[in-house]
């Protein structure tokens, strides 16, 4: 079992890191913190430059993230897929029998998660799995 966290650094990201932390340290599981760097469609011949680019900055994060962790006494793992974050977290959930996927928000409307297709609003509805949505409260 894991506690399975998507993460890019954004603000929602790191608030969904801190409660991933804290829940897979309360329940003794390891964290699989996971970035989904699926480029968007229609890129033709760039789209292979675009998804390396996106591995790096997902490297980059997933190893700030696994300082976080360790910081905290957590075991990691990490998970660069190729795939929208969404399908990332679903496939990793899977493949790690997870026991909860862990998910920020950017604090927008439901309608326009909808709308727009957001990572939670995905998860929601496409997740056998509980998912945590973690607000981002912004402090300004």
């Amino acid at each position: 079992m894991a506690v399975v966290v998507g993460y890019d650094e954004s603000p929602g990201a790191d608030a969904a890191l801190a409660t991933a932390i804290t829940i897979a340290s309360r329940f003794g599981e390891v964290l699989v913190l996971v970035y989904g760097a699926g480029p968007p469609g229609g890129l033709g011949e760039e789209a292979g430059p675009h998804r390396d680019a996106l591995r790096e900055i997902g490297r980059t994060a997933l190893s700030h993230a696994v300082e976080r962790a360790h910081a905290a006494g957590v075991d990691t793992q990490i998970e660069l897929v190729d795939a929208k974050p969404a399908q990332a977290m679903l496939e990793v959930g899977d493949k790690h029998d997870a026991t909860v996927l862990v998910v920020g928000t950017a604090g927008e409307s439901p309608l326009k998660g909808a709308m727009l297709g957001s990572t939670p609003h995905k998860l929601l509805h496409l997740s056998t799995r509980p998912v945590l949505c973690v607000p981002f409260a912004d402090a300004g």
